[in-house]
């Protein structure tokens, strides 16, 4: 069973930068879909970015498109997002899981990944 954790959060200045990590345990993932979602308080846990286990099957929800980048290294297993230019509202904890049922990147349906972590807590605030 494939048990992914996260890191690399922190307080951050709007406009300031992080690199999140999501490393793996217990198997390989060079073949899952890999997403992070993220959790702001008193609101719903929201997709961010998506990486596939094939190239061009990458997927941004519109608020990340251009700020964030998602990557992967599978020797390492693990993904990282890179977070540029942040923002109050980016403010969540954030959580990686692997697609159970596609290699690719189809949506951002929380019922069908697993491996979830207990996430890193990223602030954005002055």
């Amino acid at each position: 069973q494939v048990q992914l954790v996260e890191s690399g959060g922190g307080l951050v200045q709007p406009g300031g930068s992080l690199r999140l990590s999501c490393v793996a345990s217990g198997g390989a993932i060079d073949y899952d879909a890999i997403a992070w979602f993220r959790q702001a308080p008193g609101k719903e846990r929201e997709g961010v970015v998506c990486i596939g286990s094939s190239d061009g099957s990458n997927s941004y929800r519109d608020f990340a498109r251009g700020r964030f980048t998602i990557f992967r290294d599978n020797v390492k297993k693990a993904v990282y997002l890179q977070m540029n230019s942040l923002k109050p509202e980016d403010t969540a904890v954030y959580f990686c899981a692997r697609d159970g049922v596609w290699s690719d990147c189809v949506d951002f349906d929380g019922r069908r990944y697993t491996g979830w972590g207990q996430g890193t807590q990223v602030t954005v605030s002055s």
